[in-house]
């Protein structure tokens, strides 16, 4: 019984041996390359830009982009200088930005979530009809938009405030339509039935059920819109007149203006360089922190079948 037993083991082995090599024969060359330009396309921009912050306004002009001069490491000291140019104007841009961003985020996951679910789980009249116009919502550039936003905001009076950033990052039509596939598959009908007859009221049914399973479904919507709001340059440049209200992105680009039209603020090249690095990092801590909750298979089990 034992010696028959130890036969397989060996050609356990070789099954193990062959399996390997069928998957190294199904390596592309091609694709391999072409995953290494494209890294090589997303990573070589931030390298640059770290590089960069590390250097002088002499040394950006007068040394290789991506050579790193130890004599002329000025990292820490452009970081304080970004932070108290201008009586500390980057800072103030960075709080409005994060402001701006984190409110359109959450906003914007709300309406999505709400809509979506709405839209896989329930049936109502002209429910394809308005799906229809959230598809098509999507292949209308955000920038077609910003002028007649402009006008109309112009005449309800909230030109140059917070909630002309704030109030288009909140209708996400891409968020819902990705809500809206999510939901189906995410959210059983077998488990909103079961709560059902158990009483359960639709409200609490959201809440206690289908927002637990909806999780990765609202942080990729979370993040998506973090992002655009974050790097969002043209709304707010044609919003806002007060510099106390610009984001990074506007702030930056005033400086880049001064800079580029001489003035004696030829210095702030580096500040420019060295303030786009920083606006970065806190995109960097929300993916790092999100994406624990950006995980598939929330109700694997959940449902008996």
């Amino acid at each position: 019984m034992r010696a028959a037993a130890a036969v397989p083991a060996p050609r356990a082995r070789v099954a193990v041996r062959v399996n390997l090599r069928a998957v190294i024969r199904r390596r592309s060359v091609p694709l391999t390359v072409a995953m290494f330009v494209c890294v090589a396309y997303f990573l070589l921009p931030l390298l640059w830009l770290v590089i960069a912050s590390t250097k002088s306004d002499s040394g950006l002009f007068h040394s290789f982009g991506f050579s790193v001069r130890l004599d002329d490491f000025r990292l820490w000291q452009n970081v304080r200088d970004v932070f108290t140019y201008g009586n500390g104007q980057y800072a103030r841009w960075l709080l409005n930005t994060i402001f701006y961003a984190v409110a359109s985020a959450g906003g914007a996951a709300a309406l999505a979530t709400v809509g979506g679910y709405g839209f896989a789980k329930f049936d109502f009249v002209g429910k394809r009809a308005a799906f229809g116009v959230v598809v098509v919502s999507i292949m209308v550039p955000g920038i077609a938009l910003a002028i007649p936003i402009y006008l109309l905001f112009a005449k309800i009076g909230i030109v140059n405030t917070p909630l002309s950033i704030i109030v288009p990052s909140l209708v996400s039509p891409f968020g819902i339509y990705l809500m809206r596939v999510y939901a189906a598959d995410a959210v059983d009908d077998s488990l909103l039935e079961a709560a059902r007859i158990d009483g359960a009221g639709e409200l609490r049914i959201f809440a206690q059920i289908a927002l637990r399973l909806l999780a990765p479904g609202i942080v990729t919507v979370v993040l998506f819109t973090l992002v655009a709001t974050w790097n969002n340059y043209f709304l707010p440049f044609i919003m806002l007149n007060n510099p106390n209200l610009f984001p990074v992105t506007v702030g930056l680009a005033q400086w880049n203006a001064q800079a580029s039209g001489g003035g004696g603020a030829q210095a702030v090249f580096s500040l420019v360089i060295t303030g786009s690095l920083v606006s970065v990092v806190p995109l960097a801590v929300a993916f790092l922190f999100l994406q624990r909750y950006w995980q598939s298979g929330l109700s694997a089990g959940s449902v008996k079948t």
